[in-house]
């Protein structure tokens, strides 16, 4: 299948799964499939700056990573509709529920890095298009968290692609300006 209908296939998806749940991207009116668009950009864009990148699977798992997370969709839905290894990449990248709050992004950060690097590179990505404005509503505490969880991020999976590393030391320094 070409890169095109399979990013199509995968987008119609994903955009009706998170339109069911009237999911828009926090502290805007914008439809979540913005979000999920953005990050399969990024991939696209360092697809072309990495070698041996399969690109196909990470644009599949950049439109599907908040699936699992957001919606009322299922580990088993995602593997029927689409394959194992993309709902095990999809699983890795959503954050364990059932565990503390504080533990969720190290958890998820331990699963990822014993996938591909092309799901290290998703994760990356999502964090670099979440970089932006903070909602309104959100505390001085929480941009801190935010911008301390990306800083994470990026430790954790330094080695995973080089060019959306430097994509997202880019965006925390840029960040910086909301945290107090």
């Amino acid at each position: 299948m070409q890169l095109q209908a399979i990013y199509q296939n995968t987008i119609k998806f994903a955009a009706k799964k998170h339109t069911d749940q009237n999911q828009v991207i926090p502290g805007t009116n914008l439809p979540y499939v913005v979000h999920l668009s953005n990050v399969a950009m990024e991939i696209i864009i360092a697809s072309q700056e990495t070698k041996q990148f399969n690109t196909a699977f990470a644009i599949q798992v950049a439109l599907l990573h908040d699936i699992l997370e957001d919606t009322e969709t299922t580990f088993d839905e995602l593997a029927d509709e689409f394959d194992e290894e993309i709902a095990q990449a999809v699983l890795a990248l959503t954050k364990n529920a059932e565990i503390a709050k504080e533990e969720r992004m190290n958890d998820s950060l331990n699963r990822i890095k014993k996938l591909s690097k092309e799901v290290w590179a998703v994760k990356l990505a999502d964090r670099i298009t979440n970089l932006q404005i903070p909602p309104e509503n959100w505390s001085t505490e929480k941009i801190n968290e935010y911008h301390k969880q990306a800083l994470q991020i990026l430790t954790t999976l330094k080695g995973g692609n080089e060019y959306l590393e430097k994509r997202l030391s880019e965006r925390i320094q840029n960040y910086l300006k909301y945290c107090q």
